[in-house]
């Protein structure tokens, strides 16, 4: 960003202008964090759903290990 210089100071045109680089950088980086907050929801629903199906194989697993331990059990007797 640049400063101003001294005599630019009681500038108004000086000012403005560099008023209006400072808001072309605002807008630059507005724009930026929009597309980066959109591709982290993107990624975050990816997420949440891919930890869902792990959850569901974990819980799926699990009843089949409960269900063969049953069977362990039932043969002992």
């Amino acid at each position: 960003m640049s400063t101003m210089q001294n005599d630019d100071i009681n500038n108004p045109l000086a000012q403005l202008d560099l008023l209006s680089h400072q808001l072309k950088e605002l807008q630059d980086l507005c724009e930026k964090l929009q597309v980066e907050n959109v591709s982290l929801r993107e990624q975050q629903e990816e997420l949440t759903g891919q930890k869902a199906e792990l959850i569901k194989k974990n819980d799926m697993a699990r009843q089949r290990v409960e269900a063969m331990i049953a069977r362990l059990k039932s043969l002992e007797d």
